[in-house]
C-alpha cells in the first residue's frame, strides 16, 4: 500500500510511489472536479503542489476500514472498490471511477475510515493531506457546499439501497 505522505512541503521528484505530471496538468485535473472548480487557480497550483500524486497496481489497497483518516484521495485515472466488513465478510458497495473524491468522511468526521478502497485496476490518485484539506475548506466556503452536496447524494443513494434491501427481506 502506498503512503500518501502530503503533510508538508516535499519535492515534486520524491520517489516514494509517485508519478510525474506536469503542476499545469494537475491544475488542469483538479478544475475538472466540481468540489475545485470554482478555486481559484492560484490556490489550486497551491493544491497541486502540495498533494501528492500516488500509483497503484490492481488489487492494492488504497485504505483499509478502520485506519485512521489521515488525508482524502481524488482518483485520477482507474477503477477502485468501495468495499464494508460485514458479519457475513466482504461487501462491494459501490466503484469509484475517474474525478470521484473519497476519503472525506473519516477526516471531516475525525473518525476511522467507513469502508476498504481496493484498485480495482492500475490506478493514479492524488493524495489531499488533512491539514490542506481544512484549510481549502476554510478558504473557500464554496467547495464546503459542493463537499455537502456530494455527502448528501451518496447518503441518498445508500438510504434507497438500504430501503430496497429492507423491502426484499420483508418479502
Amino acid at each position: 500500500m502506498a503512503v500518501c505522505f502530503a503533510t508538508s512541503w516535499r519535492p515534486r521528484d520524491s520517489n516514494r510511489g509517485t508519478t510525474s505530471m506536469s503542476l499545469q496538468e494537475e491544475v488542469d485535473l483538479l478544475r475538472r472536479i466540481p468540489v475545485f472548480a470554482k478555486i481559484e487557480p492560484s490556490k489550486l497550483k497551491l493544491l497541486a503542489f502540495t498533494s501528492e500524486r500516488l500509483k497503484y497496481a490492481a488489487n492494492d489497497l488504497i485504505f483499509k476500514q478502520g485506519d485512521p483518516g489521515d488525508a482524502a484521495y481524488i482518483i485520477i485515472r482507474g477503477t477502485a472498490d468501495v468495499i464494508l466488513e460485514t458479519p457475513k465478510g466482504p461487501m462491494i458497495v459501490a466503484t469509484l471511477k475517474d474525478n470521484d473524491f473519497v476519503g472525506e468522511i473519516s477526516i471531516l468526521c475525525d473518525v476511522p475510515r467507513t469502508a476498504t478502497i481496493q484498485a480495482k485496476t492500475e490506478l493514479e490518485a492524488l493524495c489531499i493531506s488533512k491539514d490542506l484539506f481544512f484549510r481549502l475548506v476554510r478558504e473557500f466556503p464554496e467547495m464546503a457546499v459542493e463537499i455537502m452536496h456530494v455527502l448528501a447524494s451518496r447518503l441518498e443513494l445508500t438510504t434507497s439501497r438500504l430501503r430496497e434491501a429492507v423491502s426484499v427481506t420483508l418479502e
